[in-house]
């Protein structure tokens, strides 16, 4: 018997001709995912990815773990393989785990059988039938039957090999990470852009990231607050490129220089156009931005409007009609919730109006960056002072 993660994948497997570039892209992830803890023989089988360890003492939990933050991932079943396929070898199988997992002295079962070998004699509810009644005589009255709420739901794939489990353990679902493209989130320390780069990694993006610094407006630890941010979403998207931007000297020209009303659609402008060419030079294919309508000022439709007129690149805002308490629960389900909320100031909050536009209109917001002679050199110099963090 060897122990085994026999792992589900649901949309890739209705790809056609492309699936295999789908489940190729997905083994490579769980592959990434999990070469630290172990040695592991990775492969795949019949619409499943089968996970064998090649040593003993790797820790069930942490595999378990890892996968769950794989995307494409439907579930993951940990149990055990038998390379025989017999009737004999079939009930030995299921005993041998059964005896391992019932610790008490009662429970309710029900056996379900997949059979993807249809020589084989026996159709799937005759093999359930025959495993569940030799379960019943030897397990030494531990097991009564329950087909309608078992306590334990004992699976049989039969395969190239004989595979058993009960456990199915939900994966995050989704797309494996670099099969849909690229694309640059707009990355700042609250609790919405995080969400948003997740959500889009999910669909298979691949992910890169830039923050706005001002410093000396903004502190280190912000600075490390959103470091610590990419690297949780990197455990879900594999590593990624953060670029962090200094912001300070394109927040004061604008300060000086455009309607107080306008500071931050025109502020929200700058970045949008900084992010886009550094989007471009990484041949992402758009940009994501953590808003959601009528959250703020800058997030009213107007706005919006007025935002997406700086860029070509589309912009993805996956969040854009969930309501604060939704988010909310993503970030912790993520586990970017408590860095969100840790109380270090953005380049954001540092210029905020007190009374900013929530109706601007683009031929007002142009013709107040006219006045923003020096701007193209700005940002170009912006770009030039950029630091590049790898998130592993």
């Amino acid at each position: 018997m060897k122990n085994i993660y026999l792992v589900k994948y649901g949309e890739i497997a209705i790809k056609g001709k492309n699936r295999y570039l789908f489940e190729d892209a997905l083994l490579s992830n769980i592959r990434s995912s999990i070469k630290k803890l172990g040695k592991f023989h990775i492969k795949k089988e019949q619409g499943r990815i089968l996970i064998e360890p090649e040593d003993k003492d790797v820790d069930k939990d942490e595999v378990i773990e890892q996968l769950k933050k794989v995307f494409g991932i439907v579930a993951i079943c940990p149990g055990i393989k038998n390379e025989e396929i017999s009737m004999d070898s079939i009930k030995e199988t299921a005993l041998y785990y059964m005896k391992n997992i019932c610790q008490k002295n009662q429970y309710t079962f029900k056996v379900e059988t997949r059979r993807s070998d249809k020589r084989f004699p026996l159709n799937s509810m005759e093999i359930s039938r025959d495993v569940g009644a030799y379960l019943l005589k030897n397990m030494n009255g531990q097991l009564s039957v329950d087909v309608h709420s078992p306590q334990i739901r004992l699976n049989i794939e039969l395969r190239n090999s004989v595979y058993v489990y009960s456990m199915v353990i939900p994966g995050p679902g989704g797309m494996p990470v670099g099969t849909n493209g690229k694309a640059m989130l707009l990355l700042s320390g609250g609790i919405d852009s995080p969400v948003a780069g997740w959500m889009i990694a999910k669909r298979g993006v691949e992910i890169g990231a830039v923050y706005f610094e001002s410093p000396p407006y903004t502190s280190e630890r912000a600075k490390q607050k959103v470091v610590d941010l990419a690297r949780t979403i990197a455990t879900y998207t594999g590593k990624m490129k953060l670029f962090v931007v200094p912001f300070t000297k394109i927040q004061m020209e604008i300060y000086e220089k455009c309607p107080h009303d306008q500071l931050t659609i025109i502020m929200r402008r700058m970045m949008m156009k900084i992010a886009e060419r550094l989007a471009k030079e990484e041949n992402a294919l758009g940009l994501i931005t953590g808003e959601s309508i009528g959250q703020v000022a800058s997030q009213t439709i107007q706005s919006l409007a007025v935002t997406n007129a700086a860029v070509e690149l589309p912009v993805f805002r996956p969040l854009i009609g969930f309501d604060k308490e939704e988010i909310v629960q993503i970030a912790k389900k993520i586990n970017t919730y408590e860095i969100s909320i840790l109380p270090y100031e953005d380049c954001c909050t540092i210029f905020v109006p007190k009374h900013p536009e929530t109706k601007p209109k683009l031929e007002y917001i142009l013709q107040s960056e006219k006045s923003l002679d020096n701007m193209e050199s700005l940002l170009e110099e912006a770009i030039a002072n950029k630091e590049i963090i790898m998130i592993e």
